[in-house]
Parts: C-alpha cells; structure tokens; sequence
C-alpha cells in the first residue's frame, strides 16, 4: 500500500511541476500528423499495408517519444554542464558512425544507423547534443561571447559539428539547421543586432566558395529549377505539384483522403517533405493554418519557458529547442510553397519519421525540465 501510494504522489508531482502544455501541444501535433500520414501513403490496392503499418511505426514512435519527454525533464542539464568538451567528441563520434557497417542508405543518403529492429539519423539526435554543448560553451564564456575571442570559439564550434555531419551524411540541409540553431542562440545570450548584419556579408562573400567547392550538382539543380523550372523537369516535378496540390485545396479543401495530388501519389514521398502540402489539398487554407498556429503556440511556450528559466545556461537550452522548431517549421513551408529548394527538411512532429519524432519529443522533455527548475514566481524580475 505505501508503495503505491508513493508512485501515485510522485506521478501526481511530476504531473504538477512538469509543462504539461509542452506535452499536449506535441502530441496534438503529433495526432494530427497522423491523419496526415494516413492521407499521403493511402493506397486504393494495399492501404492496409501500407498507411496502416505507417500509423504503427509512428504510433509506436510517439510512445517513444513521450517515454523520452519524460525521462529528460527528470535530468537536470546543469549538473552536466561541465563536461560539454566531452559531449561534443561523442556527438562527432556518434556522425561518424555513419562510415561503420552501421550507416546504411535511404532514398540514396547514407545518412542512417541500421539498428536491426529500427534505424537511427545521428544528425537528428546529434541537434539535442549540440544544443546542450553550444547552451554549455556560451555559459561558459558568456563574459566576453560578444568579444573577437568568443565569437570564433563559439563559431569553431559550431563548423566542426557542421563539418561532422556534412563529412559523414552529406546532409547540408540539417548542415544549416546546426548554424541557425547556434545563430539563433547568440543572439538570445546578448550578441548586437549589428553582428547580424556582419554575418550576412560574410554569408554573401562565402556563395562562391559554397557553389564551387561544397555544393554537389544535385543541390546546385534545386537551387536553380526555382528560377527555371525547365532546367531540370524531374527535380522540380516534386515541387511544382506541391504547389499545385496546396493550391487546388482552396480555403476547406478537397476532404480527408480525397485530394487528387495527394491519392494519385503525383508528390513522390509526400509523408515526410511534403506533408504540408498533403494538409493544403486535402484541408484547404484553414488546415494550413491549424498546422502554423499549433506550432507557433509550441514555439512561443518554449521561448516563454526560457524567459523563466533560472539560469543563462537552462534559458540557452529552450531557446536553443525553441529556435530549433521554429527554423525548420518555416524553411519547411517555404520549402512546401516553392520560396526555397527541397533540402529534406521535415516538418516538426507532422512528418512521418521515427528519429525525427522521438527527438523532437526529447528536445521538448529538455525544456519541460527547465520549466520544472524555472526560479519562483517572487524571484522573477
């Protein structure tokens, strides 16, 4: 009797300290991805095998990831802080797993562990490792970040993390997803607008070097077809009926499995890039929507969870998720509505992706823990 009594008063005091927002907010996300990822593997001849199994792998996921929610809030990062050098070796170390017998391919991207039983995307889990490594370097010398010594520490940082992944996966896009993460971060520990400014001349001078000597020409032709589409009909084909399918939906759409695009498999993997586009035709503009405003009140509680956080180091790490979700949210739909080349970014919790929905769950269960050690009501400012 006392032993259950003690694991329904810890259950009960974990439910009142946790972020329970956090929690409810993903997991609608996360329910209505679902319906999405139904939609989009729907098919008239094997439906059963196909979104049915899908709904299980990301079903399962979701319980992953609530297991994971969980788990983390109970961590206290502050104690680890210290041993951030270590966490960054074992974050490139864990990239380059990718050139053991471990790193297999998908959809031609060797940028996946084959774990047996499930598959692993190190540069997914490596963004939960570099956001508590970046969170404990700035902390660390926060004294003089906004200095010539700090910059180019942080910055060393964060192009080695970049380099790992790049060098292992050759992934730029979740390359880039590492650099707005750290960007974004800085800026919230104090850096001057006016460095924004010098980044983006430093951006622009570096193009040439980017075109020549880091972009492969798959890339270059992603960048180029949205100037001219004629310029590679095949690689703009999957862009092109994006838009078309989030258009032809209108303001309600064409109804829940209905859309023409979306059940004629016209946009090739549409249950992972392209899954907004699947809302847009089969929901209409008001699904679309649904989608953004669930995700902004997601990355608004984070940022407010680190206007309460009770230290620098804890407020760097809900940015640094907060930052996270909001960058990808909208390269995602830039990337959906044709402002941006496809660069394999998936769309937070919507997506179909075990790793990519267990670690957003994860990034949120990091946040929940800042909420729980936040400082009390009569010590905020």
């Amino acid at each position: 009797m006392d032993t259950a009594r003690s694991i329904v008063h810890s259950v009960t005091h974990y439910i009142k300290n946790t972020d329970l927002y956090l929690m409810l907010l993903g997991l609608v996300c996360s329910i209505y991805g679902m319906l999405l990822i139904y939609s989009a593997t729907l098919n008239p001849v094997t439906a059963l095998d196909g979104s049915t199994k899908n709904l299980y792998v990301q079903g399962a996921a979701i319980i992953l990831g609530l297991a994971a929610f969980v788990a983390l809030s109970l961590i206290d990062l502050e104690n680890l802080g210290d041993l951030w050098k270590i966490f960054v070796i074992g974050n490139i170390l864990l990239q380059f797993l990718l050139f053991t017998p471990l790193g297999t391919e998908v959809n031609g991207q060797r940028a996946w562990l084959n774990l047996g039983v499930t598959s692993l995307q190190p540069g997914e889990l490596g963004k939960l490792i570099f956001i508590f490594t970046i969170a404990a370097h700035m902390t660390e010398i926060q004294d003089h970040i906004t200095e010539w010594r700090g910059l180019v520490s942080v910055g060393l940082h964060t192009l080695v993390m970049m380099g790992a992944v790049v060098l292992s996966s050759g992934d730029t896009g979740m390359a880039i997803q590492y650099l707005m993460i750290a960007v974004i971060m800085l800026f919230s520990a104090g850096l001057p607008l006016k460095w924004l400014g010098i980044a983006a001349g430093v951006g622009i001078a570096s193009v040439p070097i980017l075109w020549n000597y880091v972009l492969k020409d798959y890339q270059k032709t992603r960048i180029l077809v949205l100037f001219d589409p004629s310029i590679d009909v095949e690689q703009s084909r999957q862009a092109t009926y994006g838009k078309i399918a989030i258009g032809s939906g209108q303001f309600t759409g064409q109804g829940w499995t209905n859309g023409t695009m979306t059940q004629m498999q016209y946009v090739p993997e549409n249950q992972t890039d392209y899954i907004f586009s699947v809302a847009g035709e089969e929901l209409g503009f008001l699904g679309c929507l649904l989608i953004i405003i669930l995700l902004m009140a997601l990355i608004i509680r984070l940022f407010y969870v680190a206007y309460r956080a009770s230290t620098p180091f804890s407020a760097l790490i809900a940015v640094g998720v907060g930052g996270m979700l909001l960058f990808q949210t909208f390269m995602n739909i830039f990337m959906n509505v044709g402002l941006l080349p496809v660069m394999g970014l998936t769309l937070p919790f919507f997506s179909y992706g075990g790793t990519s929905i267990v670690t957003m769950f994860a990034a949120l269960g990091i946040a929940a823990g800042v909420r729980m050690r936040e400082k009390p009501s009569w010590l905020q400012n």
